[in-house]
């Protein structure tokens, strides 16, 4: 799992049938102080989560596990929206 920033959505109208009506997102992973890190990419969406919000983000074979999920050609989904994280003693995010 790791932790990601929302930074888009992505529409796509033509898609394999397995996807219709999934929503996806375009998430950029961030460290523990809220700083970029690596490359953004898409996910699918399995909890409502909506821009700018901090999520975790579960990938690989371990993404097509959830119960929206299954059985879908995914490689990422979204399976958590975070509401604050503590690093080092320290408050570095809060969901507004």
């Amino acid at each position: 799992m790791l932790i990601a920033k929302v930074v888009g959505d992505v529409v796509a109208s033509q898609k394999v049938g397995a996807l219709v009506g999934h929503k996806l997102l375009l998430v950029q992973p961030v460290d523990a102080t809220g700083a970029a890190k690596g490359n953004p990419f898409v996910a699918s969406d399995s909890v409502g989560a909506g821009s700018q919000e901090w999520v975790i983000v579960c990938q690989g074979s371990s993404a097509r596990m959830t119960p929206v999920s299954e059985g879908k050609p995914v490689d990422a989904v979204v399976i958590g929206i975070v509401d604050t994280i503590q690093f080092e003693g320290a408050e570095v995010y809060r969901k507004s």
